[in-house]
């Protein structure tokens, strides 16, 4: 392997600068599922294709039906031997809501001691993903200095719409596969295994979401003058997501299973050997006992088993004081996380159906496709990409990577073996009190330093002379 001394020489010299750069992106509040931001979404896009351009890159937006995509090539000076590979990430964010809840404005990225006493920088999406794929990005930027030319073709492909409408880039690279045929695809969208050990990721479960909505009497009704007599829309749907589940926590939809694989023996002595501490993940959210299926730990809950949860339920009188009434309507939101060997639009079949021969007389069923329909992705261990990325991790961390799973999905690595047939590299440095998605996001600045020089490792993986 080629030494990347001279590279991590040069991370560590213009640190200062890429945290810089790093606080102009989060500046940007790129939420894309909010139409009054969508003019922040091409800003934070045009403000990555000046950054890839000055590195040398052709770069350029180009149009989806959703936010616009960010799209740089390099071709290196030996172009038809080297490998090609994708790198991934994301400029969208979640919400910042609720602002009340945030010790600094969630736009205004401050550098401060955390919890645990490591400085970091807070924002939203300083986790997820701008700092996550910027450690990217600026490991390139030291190996161009330090080199002039990347060890294989790179084409970076940075989206919009990653916390909310998948199908926008899936639709896209079905129309533009061949444009985008690479070997593989590098993603810097997961985490560590604990704060010094570092982590490749080879599964994900798939997503799907739905809206259901019980509807009952025409208007909303006198408690007093038809309770007891009137089907109360709140009272049914609460019943039919009760029976979702079993005595045992297993999922009682009729066929919800099929096509699940148990985790190989091999597998699941290998996840208990990780000593995952059950008993600190739940306490630090403030709960003490598992609650999933009975005879799985809470790791193979996380990784391997899909899940039916209710994510919201709303309907009837919700103001202050009281207001007695039988509601005309009740809404739930739910999501299913899947594992391999499920077939989404199956399973939201296989829901409506258990919905609809549960609903008694005088009440009325509709449903909302709320998005998703990933489905659970495995990648292969014994690839070269993740072998390259094994020996570098380790010469970063002093340690070897954990092989994880991971419980959330990432559509985008199905999209990528669905229209181009490659697998992905799942390599981040998140932390798990980063706070995605929630106030006072941050992104340590170990993760943004070691994450930098880690994927300059994992470059000079492919610099053999």
């Amino acid at each position: 392997m080629t030494t990347p001394a001279a590279v991590l020489a040069e991370i560590e010299r213009q640190f200062p600068e890429s945290l810089a750069r790093v606080r102009d992106l989060l500046r940007f509040p790129s939420i894309g599922t909010d139409p009054a931001h969508h003019g922040d979404c091409r800003r934070a896009a045009s403000w990555l294709v000046a950054e890839l351009a000055g590195l040398g890159f052709e770069a350029g937006l180009r149009e989806t039906t959703g936010q616009p995509l960010v799209v740089g090539r390099h071709v290196p000076k030996a172009a038809e031997k080297a490998p090609h590979v994708l790198f991934y990430g994301h400029y969208d964010v979640q919400p910042a809501d609720p602002l009340e809840l945030w010790s600094s404005a969630p736009f205004e990225p401050q550098i401060r001691k955390g919890k645990g006493g490591n400085k970091a920088i807070f924002a939203r999406g300083a986790s997820d993903d701008k700092g996550q794929l910027m450690t990217f990005l600026e490991a390139s930027r030291a190996w161009l200095k330090v080199h002039g030319s990347l060890p294989f073709r790179l084409t970076v492909l940075i989206e919009g719409d990653e916390e909310g409408d998948a199908s926008h880039l899936d639709r896209f690279l079905k129309r533009n596969a061949r444009e985008f045929a690479a070997d593989v695809a590098f993603i810097c969208d997961t985490g560590m295994w604990d704060r010094v050990t570092p982590a490749i990721n080879t599964r994900l479960r798939g997503c799907i979401g739905e809206e259901v909505t019980v509807s009952g009497p025409r208007i909303d009704l006198h408690s007093g003058d038809y309770g007891g007599a009137a089907q109360n829309p709140i009272k049914v749907l609460s019943r039919v997501l009760a029976a979702l589940h079993d005595g045992r926590g297993r999922i009682a939809i009729p066929g919800f299973y099929d096509g699940v694989k148990p985790v190989p023996p091999g597998l699941r002595r290998a996840w208990r050997k990780l000593r995952f501490p059950d008993r600190k993940f739940l306490a630090d959210v403030g709960l003490s006992v598992p609650a999933g299926e009975e005879g799985y730990s809470v790791l193979e809950q996380l990784w391997a088993r899909p899940t039916a949860e209710v994510n919201g339920i709303f309907g009837g009188y919700r103001g202050p004081g009281a207001k007695t009434v039988i509601p005309a309507e009740a809404t739930a939101k739910l999501t299913f996380r899947l594992v391999e060997g499920q077939d989404p639009k199956k399973i939201r079949r296989a829901f409506r159906q258990f919905v609809r021969a549960r609903l008694p007389a005088d009440c009325k069923v509709s449903f909302a496709d709320q998005g998703g329909d990933s489905t659970g992705i495995t990648v292969a261990e014994d690839t070269p990409w993740v072998s390259a990325a094994r020996r570098a991790l380790e010469d970063e961390f002093g340690r070897a990577p954990v092989i994880t799973g991971a419980g959330y999905s990432l559509p985008v690595v199905e999209s990528f073996r669905k229209h181009l047939g490659i697998d992905s590299l799942l390599v981040g440095f998140a932390q798990d009190d980063d706070a995605e998605h929630s106030p006072n996001e941050k992104y340590d600045l170990d993760s943004l330093r070691h994450g930098t020089r880690a994927w300059a490792r994992i470059i000079a993986e492919f610099a053999r002379e």
